[in-house]
């Protein structure tokens, strides 16, 4: 028989834990799919998220499972590989090992993916001296020695934002012209101190597995402890795809379109944490599925309660 649940959530990072909770202290049936591939994997520790600074990814989704697992939620390790939604607005949930799911309403938490430049070193050292988010590990490494990967003219907004954390930046342009930075940028990049190297990036110089410098296509070496760069955000969309959910195409991937509760286009469907957009940081994750979950709750309650009056 077809296993039933009022909410499936399909991802089990932040954004899935958080309104996996909500639901279930609101007593609605409901299971968390997990493929068990949260983006922030490579960090040993996050930041920024009040009462629990510092604390490693891995051990706060830990205890994420634990908490929804004492108001009964289940747990469910495996990949969504499709969903329909059906006549009466429901939705079939086919999970890669063959079962197929029944859910009234269906939360999708699935996250992004980081597309990291392909210079060698960077992979190998991402989360660890190389960063990307000044606000996630910028104190951890202040005043050190700063390069920045530019990947794009976009680029200098991270070189200006890092020099808040240190006063030694380096912007490497790599495959990004001269020509191609504005005027004005120049300037702004001038009045924070930032030097600026042309020139493609071709390798990290690693030592002692400790990052120490960065070296050019024509052979010159810059030294410097800490890289920053920019991955490009890969949207892990394809339900939303399938499910005729409206897209919005944004300079950082494309995403669905939603209201600021986090509902998608299509009734019954939901999007939380980055897999409704770029900037969610995990203590913004974690504020979009609690919406999300209380949201969903008050509907199903009306939408049961005008049922009945029908009757």
């Amino acid at each position: 028989m077809t296993e039933k649940y009022e909410v499936i959530v399909v991802g089990g990072g932040t954004a899935g834990l958080s309104a996996a909770l909500v639901l279930g202290r609101a007593r609605r049936r409901t299971l968390v799919v997990d493929a068990g591939e949260p983006r922030n994997a490579p960090a040993a520790h996050m930041h920024g998220y009040l009462s629990r600074d510092g604390m490693p990814p891995a051990e706060f989704l830990a205890v994420g499972r634990e908490e929804i697992a004492r108001y009964g939620v289940g747990l469910r390790r495996g990949r969504v590989v499709d969903a329909v939604r059906d006549t009466h607005g429901e939705f079939a949930v086919t999970l890669a090992e063959g079962p197929v799911l029944h859910a009234r309403r269906l939360v999708v938490a699935t996250g992004l993916k980081d597309e990291l430049p392909t210079v060698p070193g960077v992979a190998e050292r991402f989360g660890d001296d190389v960063l990307h988010c000044p606000y996630c590990h910028g104190w951890e490494v202040r005043d050190q020695a700063f390069g920045v990967l530019a990947s794009t003219p976009m680029s200098v907004h991270q070189a200006l934002m890092v020099s808040q954390w240190s006063k030694d930046v380096t912007l490497f342009l790599h495959t990004v012209a001269e020509d191609e930075i504005a005027t004005e940028d120049l300037r702004r990049l001038a009045a924070a101190g930032v030097t600026v190297v042309p020139g493609e990036v071709a390798e990290l110089v690693v030592d002692d597995d400790r990052l120490t410098g960065v070296r050019l296509a024509d052979g010159t070496a810059h030294d410097r402890s800490v890289l920053f760069v920019a991955p490009r955000p890969v949207p892990q969309i394809g339900l939303f795809e399938r499910l005729g959910a409206e897209l919005n195409e944004t300079p950082f991937g494309t995403y669905p379109v939603v209201d600021e509760r986090g509902q998608t286009t299509v009734p019954g469907l939901w999007a939380a944490g980055n897999a409704g957009g770029f900037a969610e940081q995990v203590v913004n994750a974690a504020s979009r599925g609690y919406r999300a979950g209380a949201a969903i709750n008050g509907e199903l309650l009306m939408t049961d309660l005008d049922a009945i009056a029908r009757v």
